[in-house]
């Protein structure tokens, strides 16, 4: 995927405006067999303001990795400068890709609440053999103009553990967020180590704060201020809430 497009329309679904580009995509392919890649995720607030987010590398040197990036609309036409989400520093070398976000529909504009879901490895420069996959959390009370510190959700993941595919390993292509009741519901596939010849791989949610936080978004890819991850407290992923099972290999 090169660009990311809009349509729009307004008689119901009788036809179509011809598509607006909202930005052209520029993605860092993982060095590990993995199928990941820049999918985007869209959601709407109270007042009919767009939120699309995806993994993109123009904000790291050379392309080295991906970050996830924002860009918002208040008609479908028009959107704003593309925005760096601040969950790790610019040059960390954490690769960040599949996102999903949530917006609560009793929030909008400055006061919007986000949430986003989303894999990471590590350390980009990573093999099949060495990358360490995590699934993290980040939020935002403002709209997404500061955001929270990074919550580690799951991790650190094996590729070994996740099912293949002719596309390489894979989390799924399925990672979601909402935001019900003013807590956000990730829904991530968290991988144990196999059984035998049996995954074990599997979807959780868990109910987590829209807390937002000081991390300035910028659309010249600078954190003004330096945040320090955090790991959730209540435990690993094996304590997250089950919600569909993966069938296993056989």
């Amino acid at each position: 995927m090169d660009h990311i497009y809009a349509y729009t329309l307004t008689n119901g679904g009788a036809s179509w405006n011809a598509p607006v580009v909202v930005s052209p995509v520029t993605y860092h392919i993982q060095q590990a067999t993995y199928r990941g890649g820049s999918l985007p995720s869209a959601e709407i607030d109270q007042a009919g303001t767009v939120y699309v987010v995806w993994a993109d590398c123009r904000f790291e040197t050379n392309c080295s990795a991906d970050d996830i990036v924002m860009s918002t609309s208040t008609d479908g036409v028009n959107w704003t400068a593309i925005q760096r989400i601040p969950i790790s520093p610019v040059g960390s070398g954490v690769d960040h890709f599949t996102a999903g976000i949530a917006v609560d529909k009793n929030t909008a504009g400055s006061q919007a609440h986000l949430a986003l879901a989303f894999y990471y490895f590590s350390n980009t420069n990573c093999t099949n053999a060495t990358c360490q996959l995590y699934a993290g959390y980040v939020s935002s009370v403002n709209g997404g103009a500061s955001w929270s510190a990074k919550v580690q959700l799951a991790g650190p993941m094996s590729l070994s553990w996740l099912a293949n595919t002719t596309d390489g390993y894979m989390t799924g292509d399925y990672i979601s967020t909402s935001i019900v009741g003013g807590q956000a519901f990730p829904a991530i596939a968290v991988a144990f180590a196999p059984q035998g010849r049996t995954l074990q791989e599997a979807i959780y949610t868990v109910a987590l704060s829209v807390a937002g936080g000081l991390a300035k978004a910028r659309t010249d890819g600078v954190v003004l201020l330096a945040q320090q991850s955090t790991t959730w407290k209540k435990g690993s992923a094996a304590t997250l809430l089950p919600r569909w099972v993966i069938p296993p290999s056989a």
